[in-house]
């Protein structure tokens, strides 16, 4: 059975300060709920430390927002997944469609990051979507599939346990327009049997999380569905109330 991830995603927010603050919150939130579901924060890079130190003895994860797939050099501003992995990370997000439409990231670099990310002992969380030009084009499982195809290509079968894969409708994400619960279904579904019947059953045991716009008024009817395994949290996971409301949305979906 597929254990529930929640995973906040803070993006570009919080210092230092309050990113210690709104985890204790979730810790606080949390802390006598005896967890069925994982759950995860991501940070920025430079609150990795303080949040790792306000999780602490919790059953609470943190992991990087991105990194770099090269492990050491002259790549200024960069980190590498060896970094990320001496800061007590467990996970890092890899592909993000901001990353991908605003900084250049390809299927091809997901692919190497990922990778990397393996080698270093972290688990990527591998975001795919399609934007709505591709949905309302008819395109979406094709673009779905190439990039899965691209992303765990040279991939050994024994590191899928460690992949999850994050379905996000780009046209879905900061809008706060949500898939609808056929939508999402549809994907899911589809996405799963495309890893099952093209990398074996292995890859089709990945948790696939839902990553657009899942908040507090949609996360139940969304977690109830058989493929969705989780959800990778947005601008709910910056309210410490809101996110812990899905916390609960998945434990009470859990059998």
């Amino acid at each position: 059975m597929r254990r529930k991830l929640i995973a906040g995603n803070w993006k570009m927010n919080t210092d230092l300060n309050s990113a210690y603050k709104l985890a204790s919150e979730i810790v606080s939130l949390t802390g006598d709920m005896n967890l069925k579901s994982e759950v995860l924060l991501c940070p920025p890079f430079t609150s990795l430390f303080k949040v790792v130190e306000a999780v602490s003895g919790t059953a609470i994860k943190v992991g990087a927002q991105n990194c770099e797939y090269r492990e050491s050099g002259a790549y200024t501003g960069e980190v590498s997944p060896q970094m990320i992995s001496s800061a007590s990370c467990n996970y890092v997000i890899i592909g993000h469609s901001e990353r991908r439409s605003y900084y250049g990231e390809t299927d091809e670099t997901v692919n190497l990051k990922v990778k990397s990310a393996l080698a270093a002992g972290l688990k990527p969380i591998v975001c795919i979507g399609e934007t709505l030009a591709q949905r309302e084009a008819g395109d979406t499982f094709k673009i779905l599939q190439k990039q899965l195809r691209v992303a765990l290509s040279e991939i050994e079968k024994s590191s899928f346990g460690m992949i999850t894969i994050a379905y996000e409708p780009v046209w879905a994400i900061g809008t706060g327009v949500s898939a609808s619960v056929e939508q999402a279904a549809e994907a899911h579904s589809n996405i799963r049997m495309f890893l099952r019947e093209t990398f074996g059953a292995e890859a089709g045991n990945m948790r696939i999380l839902y990553g657009g716009s899942m908040n507090e008024r949609n996360c139940s009817e969304l977690l109830s569905l058989d493929d969705i395994d989780g959800g990778l949290i947005g601008g709910a996971s910056l309210k410490a109330d809101l996110f812990v409301n899905i916390i609960k949305a998945a434990e009470e979906t859990t059998q």
